[in-house]
Protein backbone atom coordinates (compact mmCIF):
# COMPACT_ATOMS: atom_id res chain seq x y z
CA UNK A 1 0.00 0.00 0.00
CA UNK A 2 1.33 3.39 -0.76
CA UNK A 3 1.89 5.83 2.23
CA UNK A 4 2.37 9.26 1.07
CA UNK A 5 5.11 11.11 2.96
CA UNK A 6 5.00 15.03 3.15
CA UNK A 7 8.36 16.76 4.76
CA UNK A 8 7.44 20.00 6.11
CA UNK A 9 9.66 22.53 7.21
CA UNK A 10 8.37 25.27 9.14
CA UNK A 11 10.34 28.55 10.35
CA UNK A 12 11.04 29.03 14.53
CA UNK A 13 11.36 33.14 13.24
CA UNK A 14 8.31 33.18 15.82
CA UNK A 15 5.19 31.97 15.52
CA UNK A 16 3.41 33.04 12.83
CA UNK A 17 4.83 30.54 9.96
CA UNK A 18 3.33 27.60 11.74
CA UNK A 19 -0.67 29.60 11.77
CA UNK A 20 0.15 29.89 8.09
CA UNK A 21 1.22 25.90 7.80
CA UNK A 22 -0.69 24.49 10.51
CA UNK A 23 -4.32 25.05 8.71
CA UNK A 24 -3.19 23.69 5.47
CA UNK A 25 -1.24 20.70 6.65
CA UNK A 26 -4.24 19.99 8.84
CA UNK A 27 -6.30 20.07 5.60
CA UNK A 28 -4.38 17.80 3.74
CA UNK A 29 -4.20 15.33 6.50
CA UNK A 30 -8.03 15.19 6.51
CA UNK A 31 -7.94 14.31 2.45
CA UNK A 32 -5.76 11.80 3.31
CA UNK A 33 -5.78 9.75 6.05
CA UNK A 34 -2.90 7.50 5.17
CA UNK A 35 -0.40 10.48 5.51
CA UNK A 36 3.15 10.15 7.23
CA UNK A 37 3.86 13.57 7.96
CA UNK A 38 7.61 14.59 9.09
CA UNK A 39 8.44 18.13 10.16
CA UNK A 40 11.38 19.91 11.22
CA UNK A 41 11.13 23.02 13.15
CA UNK A 42 12.39 25.05 15.82
CA UNK A 43 9.49 25.47 17.69
CA UNK A 44 8.80 23.92 21.17
CA UNK A 45 6.86 20.39 20.29
CA UNK A 46 4.08 21.66 22.90
CA UNK A 47 3.63 24.48 20.35
CA UNK A 48 3.50 22.32 17.16
CA UNK A 49 1.12 19.78 19.38
CA UNK A 50 -1.14 22.81 19.88
CA UNK A 51 -1.64 23.80 16.15
CA UNK A 52 -1.22 20.36 14.11
CA UNK A 53 -4.16 17.91 14.63
CA UNK A 54 -2.74 14.78 13.04
CA UNK A 55 0.22 12.81 13.90
CA UNK A 56 3.62 13.48 13.32
CA UNK A 57 7.72 12.84 13.52
CA UNK A 58 9.26 15.88 14.55
CA UNK A 59 12.57 16.49 13.27
CA UNK A 60 13.96 19.55 16.18
CA UNK A 61 16.49 21.86 14.36
CA UNK A 62 16.08 25.26 12.12
CA UNK A 63 17.24 25.38 8.49
CA UNK A 64 16.98 29.15 8.50
CA UNK A 65 17.02 31.96 10.89
CA UNK A 66 14.90 34.59 9.19
CA UNK A 67 16.10 37.71 10.80
CA UNK A 68 18.14 38.40 14.10
CA UNK A 69 16.00 40.16 16.32
CA UNK A 70 16.84 42.96 18.45
CA UNK A 71 13.48 42.59 20.13
CA UNK A 72 9.93 41.78 18.72
CA UNK A 73 10.13 45.30 16.39
CA UNK A 74 13.66 45.95 15.81
CA UNK A 75 16.29 43.86 13.24
CA UNK A 76 19.86 43.24 14.14
CA UNK A 77 20.65 44.41 10.48
CA UNK A 78 24.74 43.49 11.35
CA UNK A 79 24.16 40.56 12.62
CA UNK A 80 21.81 39.18 10.32
CA UNK A 81 24.10 40.35 7.58
CA UNK A 82 26.66 38.09 9.73
CA UNK A 83 24.48 35.38 9.34
CA UNK A 84 23.64 35.48 5.62
CA UNK A 85 27.53 35.78 4.94
CA UNK A 86 27.71 32.82 7.14
CA UNK A 87 25.36 30.90 6.13
CA UNK A 88 26.14 31.05 2.61
CA UNK A 89 29.88 30.75 2.81
CA UNK A 90 29.89 27.25 1.59
CA UNK A 91 26.16 26.79 0.00
CA UNK A 92 26.83 24.55 -2.70
CA UNK A 93 28.14 21.73 0.10
CA UNK A 94 25.07 22.94 2.25
CA UNK A 95 22.69 22.27 -0.53
CA UNK A 96 24.06 18.79 -1.11
CA UNK A 97 23.73 17.80 2.54
CA UNK A 98 20.38 18.62 2.15
CA UNK A 99 19.67 16.68 -1.02
CA UNK A 100 21.87 14.00 0.73
CA UNK A 101 19.24 14.08 4.26
CA UNK A 102 15.87 14.24 2.31
CA UNK A 103 16.99 11.78 -0.22
CA UNK A 104 17.60 9.40 2.84
CA UNK A 105 14.24 10.64 4.40
CA UNK A 106 12.36 10.29 0.67
CA UNK A 107 9.47 12.35 1.01
CA UNK A 108 6.80 11.95 -2.09
CA UNK A 109 6.52 16.37 -1.49
CA UNK A 110 8.69 18.98 0.64
CA UNK A 111 6.81 21.75 1.32
CA UNK A 112 8.32 24.49 3.19
CA UNK A 113 7.29 28.18 5.09
CA UNK A 114 9.44 29.57 4.12
CA UNK A 115 13.18 28.56 4.51
CA UNK A 116 14.73 28.06 0.87
CA UNK A 117 17.67 25.29 1.72
CA UNK A 118 14.95 22.33 1.85
CA UNK A 119 13.66 23.52 -1.61
CA UNK A 120 17.67 23.74 -2.97
CA UNK A 121 18.18 20.36 -1.76
CA UNK A 122 15.03 19.31 -3.02
CA UNK A 123 15.44 19.76 -6.02
CA UNK A 124 19.08 18.56 -5.90
CA UNK A 125 17.60 15.27 -4.60
CA UNK A 126 15.20 15.40 -7.84
CA UNK A 127 12.04 15.41 -5.53
CA UNK A 128 8.98 17.96 -5.69
CA UNK A 129 8.72 20.82 -3.16
CA UNK A 130 6.70 23.67 -2.68
CA UNK A 131 6.78 26.96 -0.86
CA UNK A 132 3.96 28.54 1.54
CA UNK A 133 3.98 31.94 2.55
CA UNK A 134 2.85 35.29 2.67
CA UNK A 135 6.70 36.75 2.37
CA UNK A 136 9.69 35.26 1.08
CA UNK A 137 13.53 36.15 2.32
CA UNK A 138 14.73 36.86 -0.62
CA UNK A 139 12.93 39.79 -1.24
CA UNK A 140 13.24 41.23 2.52
CA UNK A 141 16.94 40.22 1.70
CA UNK A 142 16.72 42.54 -1.21
CA UNK A 143 15.01 45.65 0.83
CA UNK A 144 17.62 45.62 3.37
CA UNK A 145 20.99 44.04 1.62
CA UNK A 146 20.49 44.83 -1.82
CA UNK A 147 23.42 48.33 -2.12
CA UNK A 148 25.83 45.71 -0.39
CA UNK A 149 28.67 44.82 -2.65
CA UNK A 150 28.77 41.42 -1.12
CA UNK A 151 24.85 41.07 -1.83
CA UNK A 152 23.80 39.92 -5.29
CA UNK A 153 25.13 36.39 -5.36
CA UNK A 154 23.59 35.44 -2.11
CA UNK A 155 20.42 37.10 -3.46
CA UNK A 156 20.83 35.45 -6.64
CA UNK A 157 21.42 31.79 -5.07
CA UNK A 158 18.23 32.46 -2.31
CA UNK A 159 15.99 33.04 -5.80
CA UNK A 160 17.08 30.53 -7.87
CA UNK A 161 16.40 27.93 -4.30
CA UNK A 162 12.80 29.39 -4.40
CA UNK A 163 12.26 29.60 -7.71
CA UNK A 164 13.47 25.75 -8.17
CA UNK A 165 10.14 24.81 -6.32
CA UNK A 166 7.19 23.74 -8.35
CA UNK A 167 5.55 26.86 -7.12
CA UNK A 168 5.45 29.20 -4.16
CA UNK A 169 1.91 29.46 -2.74
CA UNK A 170 1.50 33.08 -2.17
CA UNK A 171 -0.87 34.13 1.16
CA UNK A 172 -3.13 36.81 0.43
CA UNK A 173 -2.42 39.20 2.17
CA UNK A 174 1.43 38.94 0.77
CA UNK A 175 3.88 40.68 -0.50
CA UNK A 176 4.40 41.34 -4.67
CA UNK A 177 6.90 38.83 -5.23
CA UNK A 178 8.00 40.02 -8.51
CA UNK A 179 10.99 37.67 -8.78
CA UNK A 180 9.07 34.56 -8.55
CA UNK A 181 7.55 33.66 -11.68
CA UNK A 182 5.74 30.21 -10.40
CA UNK A 183 3.54 32.01 -7.46
CA UNK A 184 0.22 31.12 -7.37
CA UNK A 185 -1.54 33.78 -4.93
CA UNK A 186 -4.22 31.93 -2.72
CA UNK A 187 -6.30 33.54 -0.26
CA UNK A 188 -5.93 34.02 3.24
CA UNK A 189 -5.07 30.85 5.65
CA UNK A 190 -6.22 31.27 9.24
CA UNK A 191 -6.96 28.37 11.95
CA UNK A 192 -10.64 29.51 13.05
CA UNK A 193 -11.00 29.20 17.02
CA UNK A 194 -14.16 28.04 19.30
CA UNK A 195 -15.90 30.94 20.79
CA UNK A 196 -14.88 30.15 24.99
CA UNK A 197 -15.64 33.79 26.11
CA UNK A 198 -18.26 33.05 28.96
CA UNK A 199 -16.26 30.19 30.55
CA UNK A 200 -13.03 31.89 30.23
CA UNK A 201 -14.99 34.86 32.26
CA UNK A 202 -16.58 32.68 34.26
CA UNK A 203 -13.03 31.07 35.06
CA UNK A 204 -11.31 34.51 35.48
CA UNK A 205 -13.66 35.66 37.83
CA UNK A 206 -14.31 38.84 35.59
CA UNK A 207 -16.90 41.31 36.59
CA UNK A 208 -19.97 42.34 33.89
CA UNK A 209 -17.97 45.27 32.86
CA UNK A 210 -14.33 44.13 32.69
CA UNK A 211 -12.99 43.37 29.21
CA UNK A 212 -9.76 41.13 28.48
CA UNK A 213 -7.12 42.13 26.06
CA UNK A 214 -4.52 39.46 24.99
CA UNK A 215 -1.02 41.05 24.69
CA UNK A 216 0.43 38.91 21.61
CA UNK A 217 3.23 39.51 19.51
CA UNK A 218 4.17 36.62 17.96
CA UNK A 219 6.55 34.21 19.71
CA UNK A 220 9.16 37.28 19.86
CA UNK A 221 10.12 38.54 23.12
CA UNK A 222 8.52 41.89 23.49
CA UNK A 223 8.48 42.70 27.16
CA UNK A 224 6.00 45.60 27.78
CA UNK A 225 6.50 47.32 31.14
CA UNK A 226 3.23 46.95 32.54
CA UNK A 227 4.09 47.80 35.95
CA UNK A 228 4.42 50.98 35.16
CA UNK A 229 1.38 51.23 33.57
CA UNK A 230 -1.48 53.77 34.78
CA UNK A 231 -4.30 51.44 36.30
CA UNK A 232 -6.85 51.00 33.43
CA UNK A 233 -10.60 50.54 35.19
CA UNK A 234 -12.50 47.77 33.36
CA UNK A 235 -9.71 46.27 31.92
CA UNK A 236 -7.66 43.05 32.68
CA UNK A 237 -4.41 41.98 30.85
CA UNK A 238 -3.75 38.73 29.41
CA UNK A 239 0.06 38.28 29.57
CA UNK A 240 2.55 35.72 28.07
CA UNK A 241 3.91 33.74 31.76
CA UNK A 242 7.26 34.67 31.14
CA UNK A 243 6.96 38.42 32.18
CA UNK A 244 6.21 37.21 35.70
CA UNK A 245 3.74 40.20 36.56
CA UNK A 246 1.84 39.72 39.82
CA UNK A 247 -0.81 42.28 39.75
CA UNK A 248 -4.53 42.37 40.11
CA UNK A 249 -5.14 43.54 36.44
CA UNK A 250 -3.44 40.66 34.77
CA UNK A 251 -3.69 37.22 34.37
CA UNK A 252 -0.88 35.01 32.53
CA UNK A 253 -2.42 33.74 29.64
CA UNK A 254 -0.58 29.87 29.52
CA UNK A 255 -2.14 28.35 32.80
CA UNK A 256 -5.75 28.98 31.38
CA UNK A 257 -5.48 25.66 29.17
CA UNK A 258 -6.64 26.85 26.12
CA UNK A 259 -5.89 26.83 22.88
CA UNK A 260 -4.00 30.33 21.48
CA UNK A 261 -6.64 30.48 18.78
CA UNK A 262 -9.52 29.87 21.03
CA UNK A 263 -8.18 32.46 23.71
CA UNK A 264 -7.93 35.32 20.64
CA UNK A 265 -11.24 34.37 19.43
CA UNK A 266 -12.41 34.57 23.37
CA UNK A 267 -10.84 38.14 23.90
CA UNK A 268 -12.58 41.74 23.69
CA UNK A 269 -9.55 42.79 21.89
CA UNK A 270 -5.42 41.82 20.81
CA UNK A 271 -2.50 44.06 21.13
CA UNK A 272 0.17 42.98 19.08
CA UNK A 273 2.89 43.75 16.35
CA UNK A 274 2.13 43.40 12.23
CA UNK A 275 2.31 39.76 11.46
CA UNK A 276 0.58 37.36 9.35
CA UNK A 277 -0.22 34.56 11.98
CA UNK A 278 -1.69 37.75 14.36
CA UNK A 279 -3.46 39.53 11.52
CA UNK A 280 -5.42 36.70 9.61
CA UNK A 281 -6.35 35.29 12.70
CA UNK A 282 -7.75 38.49 14.58
CA UNK A 283 -9.42 39.12 11.32
CA UNK A 284 -10.80 35.57 10.40
CA UNK A 285 -12.13 35.29 14.21
CA UNK A 286 -13.44 39.07 13.90
CA UNK A 287 -11.37 39.95 17.29
CA UNK A 288 -10.48 43.54 17.48
CA UNK A 289 -6.85 44.36 17.38
CA UNK A 290 -4.23 47.41 17.81
CA UNK A 291 -1.16 47.04 16.64
CA UNK A 292 1.87 49.14 16.25
CA UNK A 293 3.86 49.11 13.51
CA UNK A 294 7.20 47.75 13.24
CA UNK A 295 10.75 49.52 12.83
CA UNK A 296 11.14 49.08 9.19
CA UNK A 297 9.23 45.71 8.07
CA UNK A 298 8.74 45.74 4.40
CA UNK A 299 5.80 42.91 4.86
CA UNK A 300 3.84 45.59 7.26
CA UNK A 301 2.25 47.78 4.87
CA UNK A 302 0.18 44.95 2.91
CA UNK A 303 -0.79 42.94 5.95
CA UNK A 304 -1.72 46.87 7.43
CA UNK A 305 -3.78 47.97 4.09
CA UNK A 306 -5.66 44.17 3.90
CA UNK A 307 -6.46 44.50 7.74
CA UNK A 308 -8.46 47.97 7.82
CA UNK A 309 -10.31 46.66 4.87
CA UNK A 310 -11.20 43.76 6.57
CA UNK A 311 -11.26 44.20 10.75
CA UNK A 312 -11.84 46.01 13.42
CA UNK A 313 -8.09 47.73 13.74
CA UNK A 314 -6.49 51.00 14.90
CA UNK A 315 -2.80 51.69 14.94
CA UNK A 316 -1.19 52.69 18.05
CA UNK A 317 2.04 54.26 18.75
CA UNK A 318 4.94 53.13 20.51
CA UNK A 319 5.23 55.56 22.96
CA UNK A 320 0.97 55.04 23.65
CA UNK A 321 2.20 51.14 24.04
CA UNK A 322 5.21 51.72 26.30
CA UNK A 323 3.19 53.85 28.62
CA UNK A 324 0.24 51.76 28.76
CA UNK A 325 -2.24 54.86 27.90
CA UNK A 326 -4.52 52.33 26.03
CA UNK A 327 -7.68 53.16 27.03
CA UNK A 328 -8.90 55.93 24.72
CA UNK A 329 -7.41 53.71 21.45
CA UNK A 330 -9.31 50.65 22.95
CA UNK A 331 -12.60 52.62 23.40
CA UNK A 332 -12.50 53.85 20.32
CA UNK A 333 -11.88 50.44 18.50
CA UNK A 334 -14.48 48.90 20.62
CA UNK A 335 -16.52 51.48 18.87
CA UNK A 336 -15.95 50.99 15.14
CA UNK A 337 -19.33 48.69 13.63
CA UNK A 338 -18.68 45.12 12.94
CA UNK A 339 -17.63 44.04 9.45
CA UNK A 340 -17.95 40.73 8.12
CA UNK A 341 -14.75 38.66 8.75
CA UNK A 342 -12.94 37.09 5.68
CA UNK A 343 -13.40 33.64 5.03
CA UNK A 344 -9.76 31.43 5.49
CA UNK A 345 -10.24 30.01 2.13
CA UNK A 346 -6.78 30.02 1.02
CA UNK A 347 -6.65 26.77 3.13
CA UNK A 348 -8.65 24.38 1.01
CA UNK A 349 -7.15 26.50 -2.01
CA UNK A 350 -3.58 25.16 -0.69
CA UNK A 351 -4.49 21.89 0.34
CA UNK A 352 -6.50 21.25 -3.54
CA UNK A 353 -3.03 22.28 -5.04
CA UNK A 354 -0.87 19.69 -2.63
CA UNK A 355 -3.34 16.89 -2.96
CA UNK A 356 -2.30 15.59 -6.06
CA UNK A 357 1.46 14.63 -4.99
CA UNK A 358 -0.24 13.09 -2.14
CA UNK A 359 -2.47 10.77 -3.83
CA UNK A 360 -1.71 8.76 -6.50
CA UNK A 361 -4.98 9.41 -8.66
CA UNK A 362 -4.61 12.94 -9.19
CA UNK A 363 -2.12 14.72 -11.47
CA UNK A 364 0.14 17.62 -9.55
CA UNK A 365 -0.70 20.31 -12.32
CA UNK A 366 -4.43 20.16 -11.08
CA UNK A 367 -5.29 22.62 -8.63
CA UNK A 368 -7.49 25.77 -8.34
CA UNK A 369 -5.10 28.66 -7.34
CA UNK A 370 -4.80 30.89 -9.65
CA UNK A 371 -1.61 33.04 -10.96
CA UNK A 372 -1.62 36.45 -10.63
Amino acid sequence: MHVPHLFVDISAHGFGHLAQAAPVINALAARVPLLRLTVRSGLPQAKLHERLRCTFSHLAGCSDFGYVMLDAMRVDLAATAQAYRRQHADWEQAVDQEARFLADLQPTLVLSDIAYLPLAGAARAGIPSVALCSLNWAELFAHFFAAADWAPPIHRQMLAAYNSAEFFLRLTPGMAMADLPRRRCIGPVAALGADRRQALRRQLACHADERLVLIAFGGIDARLPIADWPRATGIRWLVPQGWRLRQANTTDFEPLGLPMIDLLRSVDAVIGKPGYGTFAEAACNSTPLLYVRRQEWPEQDCLIEWLHAHASCAEIGESELRTGRLQPALAALWQQPKSRPPLPTGTDEAATVLVPWLAPAASPLGGQASAP
